[in-house]
């Protein structure tokens, strides 16, 4: 048998892969592990009651539009890492984008009130708990996309687990934004961020354990 022929019959029973599947699997993990983390937001932390009006003004769609943005970033550079060929990622400084913009906002903040309510404005009513509680929200979201990289083939394993932290801690405060009545931009920007880079960091930690093939 020449190598021509070995090749042959040894990729004679490969099924085809259809379109997107690194995508349609990370997907599939993200969302299993969204629902349980939106479960336990409704069921243990309880959606805010003045939800509608919430939805209504600027504060909320500031903080799910950063949040979600961070968790879309996320999801290239994870996708990008879950395969054996990663390549450079060239646009992961868009993940800044959206911290300068909340940035920008929490400083016009900052200008219109008076510098004795700035220390009220930055630790909110919650400061305490919201980096913890996005931290929590993030392990099933995180459990979600171990079990997709399963199927997958990543080689630098501690940057695709901190990828895949860093998009489990940004759904997940995605997520904690249907509980959080808190409505300053340098809260967001401070103890939001706090929740996702801790769920990053540990991803980073266990990842070259737990995302071995």
């Amino acid at each position: 048998m020449n190598t021509d022929q070995l090749i042959d019959q040894l990729a004679g029973d490969v099924a085809p892969v259809g379109r997107n599947p690194v995508g349609r699997r990370l997907a599939l993990g993200v969302a299993a592990g969204a629902i349980v983390s939106i479960a336990i937001v409704v069921g243990m932390l309880g959606i805010r009651p003045d939800l509608d009006v919430a939805m209504s003004g600027f504060p909320f769609w500031m903080k799910w539009i950063y949040t979600a943005s961070l968790a879309i970033g996320a999801v290239y550079a994870t996708a990008e890492l879950a395969r054996p060929d990663a390549r450079r990622l060239r646009r992961l400084w868009l993940l800044s984008a959206p911290v300068l913009a909340l940035a920008a906002i929490g400083v016009g903040e900052l200008a219109r009130t008076p510098s004795g309510d700035w220390l009220a404005m930055w630790l909110g009513h919650s400061w305490r708990t919201c980096p913890w509680r996005v931290l929590t929200l993030s392990a099933p979201i995180f459990i979600g996309l171990l079990w997709s990289f399963r199927r997958l083939a990543p080689t630098r394993m501690r940057a695709a687990g901190a990828a895949a932290g860093l998009t489990a801690g940004a759904f997940a405060a995605t997520a904690y934004c249907l509980h959080c009545p808190e409505v300053s931009a340098i809260f967001v920007l401070t103890w939001y961020s706090l929740g996702i880079v801790l769920a990053a960091s540990i991803g980073a930690l266990i990842g070259p354990w737990l995302m071995r093939w």
